[in-house]
């Protein structure tokens, strides 16, 4: 295996890059999530995409298209605070990625499950060997190309998410419009939450982690035709879409199925399938579990090689051993995607030990909020940090009103994370996921474990690869 060395041509335009946006944040998935609150879930979702989505997407593009070097958050943090942080903070991203995958993947297998058997949504084996085969599918596509992963990402984004979204909707105002019986109450005192104890607050963090990702297209801004110019049009399309389609769709999970009801997991398709069997149309259930399944697929493609590929940059300045930084003849890091597979399968293993295949995906879903939210964390520290340290760097997106509107901005987004990476510490009384005790000592163990390694790997990364040693 050798490096490729050779100059690629760019392969992204508005478009791909805008469905490779969506594929990477909008999931059918989130929606029941959510929907526990109700008609408080609107509430939730304002309050996400106010405090925290459109400061990270905004954040995201000033930073993309004034640094669109190659490695994203890590040629950004390095810029504002050096080099150690900057390999912290691309190190989480790649980490949170890792922990992330069973849980999407756990819910393409639930999609998969009502289209034959859907007694197989809640088996156990089933859905750990599913993970496997579908991430192992992903990463064997993506080893092909940045191209064909757009590709991969447009298609999932329109049959598997579109589609199937838009039907939940339609179907959902149809439902509204008809009459029939709906599980929330549309009135103020619905609107905002009456919550007895915090621990009710615990999926919040969860909500988050719906619009979390809007910063990970910029390590393909490198691939993007005018990155100056197109990123920030990609972000609005994605965002304004985004937003949207999650709202609504909430809404209309929330008004067919009781919140006691949903399953985490196959919740969706449990909604789809109550709509359509409610219209006699009960056959195309398991046409429209395919589809879901495909757009899970479409969204793991999306992730399995752009964190790789910031890591990947880290990995050529000398942090990681040289073996790291090899990449194929279509300039994908082929071993990096390797030892991800290999830690996937060893995390899908929670499925196998939890109580139920809902609380396994919640502490994975737990687990990779937090670490994802100290990343954002340090992401919205680097941006107000490159505004005062280089306030004449040009940026062709940039935050309006100078100083004031970064702090303001980005301020806005640190605290948010803040908190939400504080209430993510609580588990949710709905689910099963064992002692508390077990549940914040895996969190807090998980957290420090995985920011302690990239120290240790900076502590001794002379001995990797001294011709590429970093003097601090």
């Amino acid at each position: 295996m050798t490096t490729n060395t050779k100059a690629k041509a760019k392969t992204l335009n508005v478009f791909l890059l805008t469905m490779i946006s969506i594929a990477t944040i909008l999931s059918v998935r989130n929606w029941p999530l959510t929907a526990e609150y109700g008609l408080s879930s609107i509430f939730f979702l304002l309050l996400a995409v106010i405090t925290f989505f459109i400061p990270v997407s905004l954040v995201a593009a000033e930073l993309a298209t004034g640094w669109p070097e190659k490695g994203g958050i890590f040629a950004w943090v390095k810029e504002a605070f050096g080099h150690k942080l900057g390999f912290l903070a691309v190190w989480l991203l790649w980490v949170e990625n890792i922990v992330w995958y069973p849980t999407i993947l756990s819910f393409m297998a639930g999609s998969i499950a009502y289209a034959f058997n859907k007694q197989l949504a809640t088996n156990k084996f089933y859905t750990y060997f599913v993970i496997l085969g579908t991430f192992v599918l992903s990463t064997l596509l993506n080893l092909r190309g940045m191209k064909v992963s757009g590709w991969i990402s447009s298609f999932g984004v329109i049959l598997g998410t579109f589609v199937p979204g838009l039907l939940i909707i339609v179907l959902g105002m149809v439902w509204f419009f008809s009459g029939h019986p709906i599980e929330i109450t549309f009135s103020w005192s619905s609107f905002i939450p009456q919550l007895n104890h915090i621990a009710e607050l615990a999926f919040l963090a969860g909500v988050l982690l719906g619009f979390c990702g809007m910063e990970m297209p910029a390590v393909h801004a490198k691939d993007v035709k005018n990155p100056q110019k197109d990123y920030p049009k990609a972000i609005f399309w994605s965002a304004s879409l985004i937003a949207t389609l999650t709202i609504l769709g909430t809404l209309a999970v929330a008004m067919v199925i009781p919140h006691n009801k949903i399953n985490l997991i196959a919740g969706s398709i449990e909604a789809i399938a109550y709509f359509l069997e409610s219209y006699q149309l009960g056959n195309l259930v398991p046409f429209v579990a395919i589809l879901l399944a495909f757009g899970a697929f479409g969204s793991v493609s999306t992730w399995t090689a752009g964190p790789c590929k910031g890591l990947l940059a880290a990995a050529e300045s000398g942090d990681l051993p040289s073996i790291c930084y090899y990449t194929n003849k279509n300039g994908m890091p082929t071993v990096m995607m390797a030892s991800q597979g290999v830690v996937v399968a060893l995390l899908s293993t929670a499925f196998l030990f939890m109580p139920d295949v809902n609380s396994s995906f919640w502490i994975l879903t737990a687990l990779t909020s937090q670490v994802y939210l100290v990343m954002y964390i340090i992401m919205f520290l680097t941006a107000i940090m490159l505004r005062i340290k280089k306030p004449h760097h040009p940026r062709p997106y940039k935050i309006p009103g100078g100083i004031f509107g970064m702090i303001l901005v980005a301020g806005i987004g640190l605290l948010a994370s803040i908190a939400a990476l504080l209430i993510g510490f609580l588990p949710p009384p709905q689910l099963n996921t064992g002692s508390i005790l077990f549940f914040e000592s895996f969190l807090i163990i998980g957290i420090t474990v995985i920011c302690a390694i990239p120290f240790i790997i900076l502590r001794f990364r002379s001995s990797f690869t001294r011709e590429n040693r970093i003097q601090d």
